[in-house]
């Protein structure tokens, strides 16, 4: 808060569907994962990376040990119900609803909502009301909707990232609170206060956080620059934290496909992804397709280049590109990060997908910080960001 080129041609939509998956047992442990599970197997790869990818999740994890509430989590398993949109499959909702159930009950949700991650897993609610019809997600969704007025903001209506941390922007809160917002909004009525709202925060954070020399974001800002890491009259970060700019590039793809295509928000956000696009193409790495932790700086040696950042740009260039919001040019951009980000997921011996190099949790910090936090494998902003950029490739051409 890191071979060989693979095929890039879109693959056809996987047509066939396992038969009904009754009630989830969630004190179970892996053997109820070998039960509905098929193995994935060693002798190839594996021909839908996201099916890959989330069974060896389900094989490690029941609903019940998968983790707490929280926003890594979340992404994850919106991930995953993008799968299940595109195959059907109901043992991948029944999944997701069990882990959702852990913490919803009848009368919603008890949590504070003191700072934007912990809103994040709150995207899935409006879908899970309108894939189950039951009354209880719509009243933790209600629960958070209300929050929002209330929520404080910097003078010109940014939401802080978090209660504690006054007046700071993080390019990663954007995510975090108003793709939820706006989906609430197109989902229960509420769409004149909830799409003005998301789309302003995305531009609001956009217009502190930009560095038009770079088409990149800083990490943070800070109104009254008071923060020891913020830099000159700007009030900013001073570094170009990779995954904290690819949580506002995937946030206006987002909004971009439900605001109506008269929202006078629009042209805000498309600037956003144009914006992000031209820097994503400078600072491509030409070897890999991947990009740096720090993205303006790859000839740091100690520098590296990071998995879960690289899935999030793949997929704001490729579903920009289809939208029309990019040049078709762009298309080269995103297939090779794309043959990137698959050149770190491999089946291990023990026959369970491995996605490596990604970035664990992060704040803000100078250069040896950002190096310096660990490389993960497996860990959930890698899965949950590699399934969103893998169903984007996966749809029918």
């Amino acid at each position: 808060m890191s071979e060989d080129q693979p095929r890039l041609s879109r693959r056809s939509m996987l047509t066939t569907a396992m038969g009904a998956f009754g009630a989830l047992a969630l004190p179970g442990t892996a053997a109820w994962a070998d039960e509905v599970l098929s193995p994935i197997g060693t002798d190839a790869a594996p021909s839908d990376w996201s099916r890959a990818v989330i069974d060896s999740t389900m094989k490690r994890y029941t609903p019940a040990n998968l983790g707490g509430w929280g926003y890594t989590r979340g992404l994850y398993l919106y991930g995953q119900y993008l799968f299940h949109k595109r195959t059907g499959e109901k043992k991948y909702l029944d999944y997701i609803v069990a882990w959702y159930d852990r913490f919803i009950k009848e009368d919603g949700i008890s949590n504070s909502f003191t700072n934007l991650d912990a809103m994040r897993s709150c995207q899935m609610l409006p879908l899970l009301y309108t894939e189950t019809g039951k009354q209880k997600y719509k009243t933790a969704a209600d629960q958070l909707r209300k929050k929002f007025p209330g929520y404080k903001r910097t003078s010109d209506g940014g939401m802080w990232h978090a209660t504690s941390k006054v007046g700071q922007l993080w390019a990663d809160g954007v995510y975090m609170a108003q793709p939820f917002l706006a989906l609430y909004g197109k989902t229960f009525n509420d769409a004149t206060y909830c799409y003005e709202e998301s789309a302003k925060n995305v531009i609001v954070y956009f217009t502190h956080l930009k560095e038009p020399a770079k088409g990149l974001l800083y990490h943070a800002y800070d109104e009254d620059g008071s923060e020891s890491w913020a830099s000159g009259a700007g009030h900013h970060s001073k570094y170009h934290w990779a995954r904290a700019i690819g949580w506002t590039a995937m946030t206006a793809i987002d909004l971009l496909e439900i605001l109506p295509a008269g929202h006078p928000r629009r042209a805000g956000l498309l600037e956003v992804v144009k914006f992000l696009a031209d820097g994503f193409k400078k600072y491509q790495d030409p070897a890999t397709g991947r990009w740096y932790q720090i993205v303006d700086r790859g000839s740091d040696s100690k520098n590296w280049l990071e998995t879960s950042a690289s899935s999030m740009y793949t997929f704001m260039i490729s579903r920009g590109v289809e939208r029309g919001y990019l040049d078709a040019s762009y298309k080269a951009v995103s297939d090779k990060g794309y043959a990137g980000v698959l050149q770190k997921v491999k089946v291990g011996s023990d026959g369970l997908t491995n996605i490596t190099d990604i970035c664990e949790g992060t704040n803000v910090g100078d250069t040896a910080y950002y190096y310096g936090r660990a490389r993960n494998t497996n860990d959930f902003h890698g899965l949950g960001a590699f399934l969103i950029m893998n169903e984007q490739y996966m749809k029918p051409a």
